[in-house]
């Protein structure tokens, strides 16, 4: 087999029937599951699709896992929530076929509370996701916001993936709660102390990195609303990183 698609999940039975479909241009199809309560590996299985579980310790531990069980030559990783469109696949069969490259990063467009979201930071969005199995490793020192090593070149794609992202507000809250906690866990363990200009200074920064310099003034209202939530989670990064030092 040249080419798997696989798919990490947990609790995906609103998306992966449809992300199945998305990715049925590869050879094969494996869902990627860690140990879901729902229906989702159900779903898979009647989609005719491979199912591994695996305990889930963290992303990089994860999608390492998963590099280790494919018996293909590339895998394309596909989040649940994310199609594979048609020009994407064509463009997929062709990258897998140049040398001297070990992965490729894929653009998405992504869609946040139901609208496509070309500023603040959201577009291109890449993620390297087309990995020769063999010359691709994710890093364990990043557990979250994974990245991956390469022992040869990363090309770019011209296709994006459609990425179904935060859905409504209490999705987006709850998401990046977490991501912040992580965040100000990682300043906490350089040995950083928050300074009372970094609660006023740092959230405008951000502000003004996500309306003015990654342009999320092109998304009018939404854009300003996304720019503005980041820049709250940036000054409760610095709200919970005092809290860890007390």
């Amino acid at each position: 087999m040249r080419l798997a698609v696989i798919i990490l999940t947990y609790n995906e039975a609103e998306h992966i029937a449809a992300c199945i479909d998305s990715a049925r241009f590869a050879d094969t199809i494996i869902v990627f599951d860690s140990f879901s309560t729902d229906s989702t590996v159900d779903l898979a299985k009647r989609a005719g699709v491979t199912v591994i579980q695996n305990k889930f310790e963290n992303y990089a531990a994860q999608r390492n896992a998963a590099l280790q069980a494919a018996q293909s030559e590339w895998v394309l990783f596909v989040d649940a929530d994310e199609r594979v469109t048609p020009e994407l696949a064509d463009e997929v069969r062709e990258k897998i076929n140049l040398t001297g490259y070990s992965g490729f990063r894929i653009p998405r467009h992504n869609t946040i509370f139901g609208k496509r979201t070309r500023g603040a930071g959201w577009y291109p969005d890449y993620q390297t996701r087309l990995l020769k199995v063999g010359e691709a490793q994710y890093d364990l020192s990043r557990p979250v916001h994974e990245t991956v090593i390469l022992q040869h070149e990363c090309g770019t794609f011209d296709n994006a993936f459609t990425h179904y992202n935060y859905k409504d507000v209490a999705q987006f809250h709850d998401k990046q709660k977490r991501y912040t906690a992580y965040d100000a866990g990682i300043l906490h363990d350089q040995g950083i102390h928050p300074k009372p200009q970094n609660y006023v200074l740092q959230p405008i920064r951000q502000f003004w990195w996500r309306f003015v310099t990654l342009k999320g003034y092109v998304d009018g209202l939404h854009g300003l609303r996304l720019s503005l939530l980041m820049a709250w989670y940036e000054f409760r990064k610095y709200v919970t990183l005092g809290e860890l030092w007390r």
